[in-house]
């Protein structure tokens, strides 16, 4: 048999794992590695990408969205800078990605084009792994090293292969020497469950609460069933991250929401009136809307025990796996539900909800955004994926789209970057082309990569077994980001962005296309794109004036910036009542 040379290896390295494609940007440096990804018949596939950093972002997308290892591919120089952006997001969001670089550098070094020094450049982001291949027979294992890194640490690796490299041969037969290093594709992670007498603790903790919270973030998927089971024993209300908003039902109705500067009031009270709080999988930055510290006790959940105590005070950590310590915990928690403080919860849900359909409601010049967002959520597909992009959309996604139970919704959380939608999008409908995607985008992040990366899906779409990639574009024509009177908008105008003909550049793109800027016709819109035959851009010009209506933490008033004096007095009395029907349940007892 010949020998392989080591592109081919990285190939059959690629098999292995089971990684079905690698997205990069092609250049001389990686052309062995994307030459032998071409020969291997799909298995894997290569993507190409319109930008390295899209590339990034479509690896750290089917990472989000399979729970699979993302591999991207680049070259030295520009092309491995542009990775930056994407690799970030996975570390950030905790998601195992991995890099394979070229580098091809003849002269000498100092001075070489587009020399960049690799390990310091993916030093931090990628910084559980960065390592050069050197010799042929280290291959093999280097990558098997990278992706069980990855795959342990949740988070991005990264492999240098000089292109000479790539192009030596790698012998048949590999005696076991000093220094060559061997691994193999990797078993499952471990099981992780915390001590007895810290689930006893937690435990304890729990069952005295009698305003009990539970906040959901996305290391919380996968014990659905655990989280409501636990809430109905103690009369709990929910809320989530904004990364945790897939994982329960929001039509629960003790379910208040997405909890932040994004999400609802009805979250926002649910804290302000806790006395225990249940943390499940979540690194939630909104610190600003916990509770007071001091004011509940606290249980936190997570796989990663460098995250327990890092948001907020915690008294039990819980260092497992959030099914696996729920299911414990279950055992170990008597059935004492407060129903006076569920229908607390739950009449917060309901106002919530009857002001979140007025505001969509409300008219605008010429489109409500809420409004197409509200109308979206009658209408989303009960399978398949969304895909979220930064900027004012965020706000009526968080608040205006119940997700149906199985429908995956992923964002740029952490890093919280503009540009990740339509590549996670693709990535999305990569893994899985027979299920229906969403990717809800401002005109920001259409300008700033989406436009090119529609080429992708004009190349790639005729193969899908069900063609709907619906990309929703809100045109606000807005520079801010976060429109004209949103929190964080600038005292004076920056100016219009410059306004672009979205739904004609799907159609010149041989793709749907559909504007629409009266609000009558927003329902009909979405019904239009979800019928279509083809991959359809969704242009609704909306009004940049819109406020984004941020939350006032519950009991604000008490750190000094509550606006709304009416408000604050009506938690104070829910609060009062709450700690009445308390005291005289001692009584009783």
């Amino acid at each position: 048999m010949a020998d392989r040379t080591v592109a081919q290896v990285v190939v059959e390295r690629l098999r292995a794992w089971r990684v079905p494609r690698a997205f990069g940007y092609p250049g001389d440096a990686i052309a062995p590695v994307v030459e032998a990804l071409d020969a291997a018949g799909g298995d894997p596939e290569f993507v190409p990408a319109r930008h390295g950093e899209t590339a990034a972002f479509m690896a750290t997308g089917h990472a989000k969205f399979t729970g699979e290892i993302g591999v991207c591919l680049a070259t030295q120089g520009p092309s491995a800078v542009h990775l930056l952006n994407g690799l970030y997001d996975a570390k950030l969001d905790s998601k195992p990605v991995v890099a394979v670089v070229g580098e091809d550098i003849t002269g000498p070094l100092g001075g070489a084009h587009e020399e960049i020094g690799l390990s310091r450049l993916f030093g931090d982001v990628c910084n559980q792994f960065v390592r050069y291949g050197r010799s042929p027979d280290q291959v093999p294992a280097l990558l098997d090293q990278a992706f069980r890194t990855a795959a342990a640490t949740r988070s991005p690796t990264c492999v240098v292969l000089p292109r000479a490299l790539q192009l030596a041969a790698v012998p048949d037969l590999q005696p076991h020497a000093a220094g060559i290093l061997t691994a193999t594709p990797g078993e499952p992670l471990a099981r992780v469950l915390p001590h007895v007498a810290d689930l006893a603790a937690a435990a304890s903790l729990l069952t005295v609460g009698r305003r009990v919270a539970i906040l959901v973030g996305q290391g919380a998927r996968g014990a659905e069933e655990e989280i409501l089971a636990l809430a109905d024993r103690l009369g709990a209300g929910v809320a989530t991250s904004l990364l945790g908003k897939p994982v329960l039902d929001e039509r629960l109705s003790f379910h208040t929401g997405v909890l932040g500067e994004v999400g609802t009031a009805a979250a926002a009270q649910l804290m302000g009136g806790a006395d225990t709080l249940l943390m499940v999988g979540t690194n939630d930055p909104w610190t600003d809307y916990f509770p007071m510290p001091g004011q509940t006790r606290t249980v936190q959940i997570d796989i990663d025990g460098r995250r327990i105590g890092t948001r907020y005070p915690v008294d039990v950590p819980l260092v497992g796996d959030a099914g696996e310590t729920l299911r414990a915990l279950l055992a170990r928690v008597p059935e004492q539900p407060n129903r006076d403080w569920r229908a607390t919860v739950e009449g917060a849900v309901d106002r919530w909800r009857e002001a979140a359909a007025a505001r969509a409601a409300e008219p605008a010049d010429p489109v409500n955004p809420q409004s197409v967002l509200h109308e979206l959520s009658a209408r989303l597909p009960r399978t398949g994926a969304v895909a979220v992009d930064l900027g004012s959309v965020i706000y009526w996604y968080a608040r205006h789209l119940q997700l149906p139970p199985g429908v995956n919704a992923q964002l740029c959380g952490t890093l919280g970057s503009m540009g990740c939608a339509l590549p996670y999008a693709v990535a999305a409908k990569l893994a899985r082309p027979a299920e229906p995607v969403v990717a809800l985008l401002g005109d920001g992040a259409m300008q700033l990569n989406g436009l090119a990366e529609l080429i992708t899906v004009a190349h790639r779409w005729q193969g899908w077994t069900d063609p709907r990639l619906v990309v929703l574009v809100l045109n606000n024509r807005d520079h801010s980001g976060t429109g004209a009177s949103g929190r964080y908008a600038p005292a004076g105008r920056v100016g219009r962005r410059p306004d672009v003909p979205y739904a004609g550049w799907a159609r010149l793109l041989g793709l749907h296309g559909i504007r629409v800027d009266r609000p009558e016709l927003v329902g009909a819109a979405w019904d239009e794109a979800f019928a279509a035959d083809r991959p359809c851009v969704l242009e609704a010009v909306v009004d940049p004036a819109v406020s984004l209506g941020v939350p006032e933490p519950a009991l604000a008033d008490l750190r000094g910036v509550f606006a709304d004096g009416a408000a604050a007095r009506r938690i104070r009395e829910r609060m009062m009542l709450a700690e009445r029907s308390d005291a005289e349940t001692e009584d009783v007892g």
